[in-house]
């Protein structure tokens, strides 16, 4: 990388728990977003606000030049689900569900989207996660497909999209495995 390369990519990223299942308490989800946030520091990932909820992640992130965001949400979500299992915040097996919806932020909405994260709590008093992500999807231009195609995860949510407005990765690793279609 050189010295003398400069971005600034703003990515607001939506992730979910497997099967959607509100398995995070407060405290849980509150260690999850401390966790995320040292992580991201850690691996020179500027996060500027994340909030973790019983079933879904929210983070607006600057994207490194070095990263892409696949490898970005690779390594946040494999080392967190690592790391919930490690420290037993849940009882059996934490997984997060495949695929995550990636969403450019220009930088004069930076500052709404970092409102929006925190007051997740607000949201979710009038509407459920996939209410949410089927508005936000539709908000974006991305065709939303119905609750009967759905899936674990957002796999079969998004059409295969290219571009910047929604970037969907299948096959992300959790825990340096390889999932299967």
């Amino acid at each position: 990388m050189s010295v003398y390369s400069y971005s600034r990519c703003w990515v607001h990223l939506i992730w979910g728990t497997l099967n959607r299942e509100k398995l995070l308490n407060k405290a849980a989800a509150a260690r999850v977003s401390g966790y995320l946030t040292e992580y991201a520091e850690k691996d020179r990932i500027y996060m500027k606000i994340n909030f973790v909820n019983a079933d879904h992640v929210h983070a607006l992130i600057d994207l490194p030049t070095a990263l892409t965001i696949e490898k970005v949400v690779q390594l946040l979500k494999g080392s967190s689900s690592h790391w919930i299992n490690s420290k037993n915040l849940v009882t059996g097996q934490f997984a997060w569900g495949r695929g995550y919806g990636a969403f450019s932020v220009s930088e004069s909405n930076v500052s709404r989207v970092a409102r929006y994260i925190p007051d997740q709590e607000e949201h979710h008093r009038v509407r459920t996660f996939a209410e949410e992500l089927k508005e936000f999807i539709e908000r974006h231009g991305v065709r939303w497909k119905d609750e009967g195609s759905r899936q674990n995860g957002f796999c079969a949510w998004f059409p295969r999209i290219t571009g910047l407005r929604l970037v969907l990765m299948r096959n992300i690793p959790l825990d340096g495995g390889v999932i299967g279609e």
